[in-house]
């Protein structure tokens, strides 16, 4: 029988599993080696260091978790169902949600400019027109729950045995009303 030729893609897809199960420290040439049951030769003739592949990691991560959020979107109230999806992503997949969130973002220099990066460049006006704000204070409020979600995101892929998925939510819920108001103009600090 001859030997399977082990393949750039096979090497990502293993090395995507041992991240999912226990984070990019589980992404040693030996694991992928033995996941994949060959020597580490074929590993290092697909990617030039591990930086490489752990970039590969990263992007298959991306992917995923684009996937993962865009099977629980709400059409009639994206904006919030997308935050609740990144919680959930966080209770879900605790080791990618993890190796997403820290990845390195380079040319950041400020929250406006990580923003550009993150987020896409038509929901703020999307967010606008669902809730009857202009883009400016859409960006805001956008800005503002990305960076709780994120917070609330990391508290639970940390936590063990992990906070009740409704706690988290109504958190969420309760933050994104109070942004809310104050993208409005309203106070609110009776809300909170």
């Amino acid at each position: 029988m001859p030997k399977q030729k082990i393949t750039r893609e096979m090497v990502v897809d293993a090395a995507f599993q041992l991240a999912r199960e226990g984070g990019m420290e589980r992404v040693l040439v030996k694991d992928i080696a033995a996941r994949l049951g060959c020597s580490v030769q074929p590993i290092y003739s697909c990617f030039r260091n591990m930086e490489e592949l752990r970039r590969a990691v990263e992007r298959r991560t991306a992917d995923f978790m684009a996937d993962y959020l865009s099977a629980r979107l709400e059409p009639d109230n994206l904006f919030q169902s997308t935050g609740r999806a990144h919680v959930q992503f966080a209770r879900d997949e605790p080791e990618l949600f993890k190796i997403f969130i820290l990845r390195r973002r380079e040319g950041a220099s400020t929250l406006d400019e990580l923003y550009r990066q993150e987020a896409s460049p038509d929901m703020a006006g999307a967010i606008a027109a669902q809730l009857g704000l202009d883009e400016a204070a859409a960006r805001q409020l956008h800005l503002d729950l990305l960076i709780y979600t994120v917070g609330l995101g990391t508290i639970f892929s940390v936590t063990t045995p992990g906070i009740p998925a409704d706690e988290i939510l109504a958190r969420q819920e309760r933050a994104y009303q109070a942004f809310l108001n104050h993208a409005r103009g309203e106070t609110g600090h009776d809300r909170l």
